[in-house]
């Protein structure tokens, strides 16, 4: 084995101009061995993907690489000119990108995208190209590999799109894999395919890879090694079994307490104050220093070196300057807050029955429907006030179509909404728009539901407008308040949505749903994308703003630790229809249903000494435009048998909370 087969030295990247650059990349210094996994964790904006970026070579036009080496195998990559640099990078060295749909051509083939790659390393010409692209998909578990390669990316599911990202970076036969963010946007049930899928493929092929990602349970489950980065630089290093022992550096340690769990139900969670600190300028002392509940005042004058504690590992931080062996360390974890919500749970708020919606699929130049997609097909559930319910299921399951038929945003086929006294679906014109005060949304992207042109008070105050609440005076007060109550100045109502950050996005999305005084909100997504420090801050407002307005909640997700914490009863979700429900301690602790078993299996947990069994789903989702016949689930279940397919299984009730559709309820 060789010593190292990636080195990189003292790197320096800048973006933007000379007078004022932007130090992405500050004095970076990181190894890898050959067929070691390293994982690089850290916050949103504090560098990784620059630093990958930098690796291969592809920085933006406004980007450079100042000072240092980057070395494969001892051959300095940075030397090198750009013709001898196309031959390393997609060869030696491949990048799976973290968006698979921005990064496909969307109009070639899939199958001749990744011969682009062949021959270009392979040189390969005719139909060996084509046997090529054949043994990479089938490699990376496309099944039908021949007839999928003549597919458009749109053609794909997002876990098959993330398979072809693969192929095509193992085109070139890599000694090094760099994996940015691979399974940010995938169902657990796709990440860990692809995790195992990865793990398979190092294992025959002996590359190496990096894995950037800021999902802890990733990196327990899959990572020999990591390196935790802040602001441009590396201030931890360690093996993951000593990490998770106890991580040494107090940015690491504030991330683990902010991970959520059932065990912190009645606690906040703790958060990192402040925001990563602007990269345009000279630190004089620890990065960290404004945001450390550890800093001592010379935290803030003198700049930590990097410390040494023992082999491959290490840390940059002043407490364990002066005895690297036994610092000082005061207990950083956060003070229990217990969350005494005095509920009204039996006092329904919403009771929605037998939902359906339906989308007509239209064919031919008279446009004549020939089918349905039953996108949700008989979704009963009901909240109460003050309660949680969370839903969960995979990408396109039609989880976010249900919060929409529930809003009547989409006006649904069939079935009954009915809030408070009212019957929704009944609802309509000015009778309707006036209920709407009550029931809000919150989006999974707040960037995008968001008018970039308007200043974020007009975008908080634009409910208030259309309701006809209040004058414009009062409304300029309201806005105020409501920025305050979710942890914003007041000033920010006087800047537009580009200049705050995911999670300050995420919390101006809150404060216009508050506007109207709502009952409900229906929260789609509303963590997903956000890092865990961020998201600790959201899931704390959330839950406090539960407490002081008596909020209902229908929260979307498919982040299982984040139900664990929030939640108080789950609805599992598949191709449409509910298969499982009950409290958040029933469906969690004691699943009944395959599908649910199966979910529950395929959530990483950040503990490397955990041993799971995944139980593994064959294939995709089935089209909601032709479910199968019987129980839908049948045909990727591991238990069924032949009644599963003759008819839909009757609901069964297995307490006075819990229930379930399962044909072998009895037998498992």
């Amino acid at each position: 084995m060789k010593d190292h087969l990636l080195a990189i030295e003292n790197l320096h990247t800048r973006l933007g101009n000379k007078q004022n650059p932007v130090r992405v990349v500050d004095g970076l210094n990181l190894t890898i061995r050959q067929g070691e996994t390293l994982a690089l964790l850290g916050e949103s904006g504090c560098g990784k993907s620059m630093t990958a970026l930098s690796m291969m070579r592809l920085l933006p036009p406004s980007g450079r690489i100042s000072e240092g080496h980057v070395k494969l195998d001892g051959l300095d990559l940075l030397a090198l000119s750009e013709q001898e640099m196309r031959q390393v990078r997609g060869g030696r060295m491949g990048m799976i990108f973290q968006e698979p749909m921005t990064s496909l051509n969307p109009v070639l083939r899939i199958g001749d995208q990744i011969a682009e790659a062949v021959r270009l390393h392979d040189r390969l010409s005719g139909a060996a190209v084509t046997e090529r692209v054949v043994e990479l998909l089938d490699a990376v578990g496309i099944p039908d590999p021949r007839r999928r390669a003549r597919e458009y990316p749109h053609q794909l599911s997002g876990g098959m799109k993330q398979r072809v990202m693969i192929a095509m970076a193992l085109a070139g036969r890599p000694e090094l894999l760099i994996a940015d963010e691979p399974t940010t946007a995938l169902d657990v049930t796709i990440q860990a395919q692809v995790l195992n899928l990865l793990k398979q493929l190092q294992q025959e092929t002996g590359m190496a890879i990096l894995l950037i990602t800021h999902d802890l349970g990733v990196v327990a489950e899959t990572a020999d090694r990591l390196a935790v980065m802040y602001a441009g630089q590396i201030v931890e290093t360690a093996d993951v079994a000593t990490f998770f022992e106890g991580p040494k550096h107090p940015y690491s340690r504030k991330l683990f307490e902010s991970l959520p769990d059932s065990h912190k139900r009645d606690e906040k969670l703790a958060v990192i104050k402040g925001t990563v600190p602007p990269l345009n300028q000279q630190f004089s002392g620890c990065r960290f220093a404004d945001r450390c509940e550890q800093a001592a005042p010379r935290c803030s004058s003198e700049i930590p070196d990097w410390v040494d504690l023992a082999e491959r590992q290490g840390v940059r931080c002043l407490i364990y300057a002066d005895d690297p062996i036994t610092p000082t360390l005061s207990d950083t974890a956060v003070e229990a807050e217990t969350h005494s919500l005095s509920r009204a749970g039996d006092e329904s708020l919403l009771d929605v029955t037998d939902l359906k919606v339906h989308f007509p699929i239209h064919k031919g130049v008279f446009r004549r429907v020939v089918g349905q997609v039953r996108a949700v097909d008989g979704v009963g559930l009901s909240i109460s006030k003050g309660r949680t319910l969370a839903l969960v299921g995979e990408s396109g399951c039609g989880k976010t179509t249900v919060g929409k038929g529930i809003l009547q945003l989409i006006r649904p086929t069939d079935g009954r909404v009915k809030f408070g006294e009212d019957e929704l679906t009944q609802l309509k014109g000015e009778a309707l728009r006036r209920r709407r005060a009550d029931m809000q949304i919150i989006f999974q992207d707040p960037m995008s539901s968001m008018n970039p042109r308007m200043l974020v008070g007009e975008i908080i105050a634009e409910g208030m407008r259309a309701q006809k609440i209040g004058n414009k005076k009062d409304r300029k007060a309201k806005v105020s308040q409501l920025l305050e109550q979710v942890g914003l100045h007041a000033d920010a109502a006087k800047r537009y949505p580009h200049e705050f950050s995911g999670g300050q996005r995420q919390r101006i999305c809150v404060a216009r749903a508050l506007a109207v005084e709502p009952q409900l909100i229906v929260c789609d997504e509303p963590t997903s994308a956000l890092d865990v420090s961020v998201q600790a801050q959201i899931l704390n407002l959330l839950k406090s703003l539960q407490r002081e307005l008596e909020l209902s909640y229908l929260f979307i997700t498919h982040n299982i630790s984040v139900v664990s914490y929030l939640a108080d009863e789950v609805a599992v979700m598949y191709l449409g229809r509910i298969v499982e429900q009950g409290s958040v301690e029933e469906v969690l602790e004691s699943p009944t249903h395959p599908y649910t078993r199966a979910l529950l299996s395929a959530v990483p947990v950040p503990d490397p000494d955990f041993e799971r069994s995944v139980i593994r789903l064959e294939g995709d989702m089935p089209s909601p435009a032709n479910p199968p016949q019987g129980c839908h689930f049948h045909p990727r279940c591991p238990e069924a048998v032949a009644a599963c397919s003759v008819g839909y299984p009757a609901e069964t009730a297995l307490s006075e909370t819990h229930r379930v559709r399962c044909s072998r309820i009895g037998e498992l």
